[in-house]
C-alpha cells in the first residue's frame, strides 16, 4: 500500500473545501429566498425592516452553536453580522418599493 503524497493530499481537501464552499453558496441563496419573503411580509404589513431582539436572540443561538462545533464565536458573529445587514438593506429596499407603490399595491416582487 502506498502512501498518498503531500500533492494529493493536498487535491483531496482542497476539493472537499471546493464542495463545502458550493453547499454554502447554495445554502446562502436558499437563506436569502426566504428573508426576501419575509422582507416582502414587512413591507406589505408596514412592519420594521429590522428586528433587533431577534438578531441579539439569533446572535447568542449561533454563538454557541460554534462553540459547540469548536467554530471561533467571533467569526460566527462576524459572519451573522454581515448577512443580517445584506438582508436588512434588502428589506429596506422592499419596504420604499412598497411605500412607492401605496398601501396594498402589488409591488410585483413576490
Amino acid at each position: 500500500m502506498t502512501e498518498e503524497t503531500p500533492e494529493a493530499r493536498l487535491a483531496t481537501l482542497r476539493a472537499s473545501i471546493d464542495n463545502i464552499d458550493a453547499a454554502l453558496v447554495h445554502m446562502l441563496a436558499e437563506r436569502f429566498r426566504c428573508t426576501q419573503e419575509v422582507g416582502r411580509l414587512k413591507a406589505e404589513h408596514a412592519m420594521p425592516a429590522s428586528d433587533p431582539d431577534r438578531e441579539a436572540r439569533q446572535t447568542a443561538r449561533l454563538r454557541s452553536r460554534a462553540e459547540d462545533a469548536h467554530l471561533d464565536p467571533e467569526f460566527a458573529e462576524k459572519w451573522f453580522n454581515f448577512v443580517v445587514a445584506e438582508v436588512i438593506q434588502h428589506h429596506t429596499r422592499l419596504a420604499g418599493a412598497a411605500q412607492a407603490d401605496g398601501p396594498g399595491t402589488d409591488t410585483g416582487t413576490a
